[in-house]
């Protein structure tokens, strides 16, 4: 149990530099903030955003491992199993074991998905266009580079 003196203790004032705040939340909140822009048009497709993850990634490259689906889509490899499973359902992807690597799983987009991504890809560029059009052009790239660049940042 919290003791009264403890809750009534001032919160601490020593608040750290702006560099130093807390960057996971500021990156979540501004995830947030964007996602809100896409979430409709995945809805009334009737798609997760990880499942549209999956569909973009594979319709833009083409088939691919289930571990590189995995990394470039940044979904855990227990979730993703669920989201093959319910596309594979939708016929929205195909899967099949490499033919050199049993135990590899091989996935592809179908002629459906891409009928998907093509049908969606014209409200996409609106949302990225409002974003432009809000943010401007230039600041939108820099935060992606900088995101790069923090994306290729590893601790030692």
């Amino acid at each position: 149990m919290i003791s009264s003196s403890k809750l009534a203790e001032p919160p601490n004032t020593d608040k750290p530099p702006v560099a130093r705040q807390s960057l996971p939340m500021a990156l979540l909140r501004a995830r947030e903030a964007v996602m809100a822009r896409f979430r409709p048009l995945l809805a009334a497709h009737d798609v997760s955003e990880q499942q549209w993850r999956v569909i973009r990634v594979l319709g833009e490259s083409g088939p691919l491992d289930a571990t590189e689906v995995a990394q470039r889509c940044c979904i855990m490899k227990p979730s993703l199993t669920r989201i093959i499973r319910a596309l594979a359902q939708r016929k929205l992807i195909i899967r099949r074991k490499d033919s050199d690597d049993g135990r590899r799983l091989i996935l592809d987009a179908t002629p459906k998905a891409h009928e998907m991504i093509t049908s969606m890809m014209p409200q996409i560029d609106a949302v990225y266009d409002a974003l432009e059009q809000e943010f401007g052009k230039d600041r939108l790239e820099q935060v992606l580079v900088i995101l790069e660049d923090l994306t290729e940042t590893r601790p030692s």
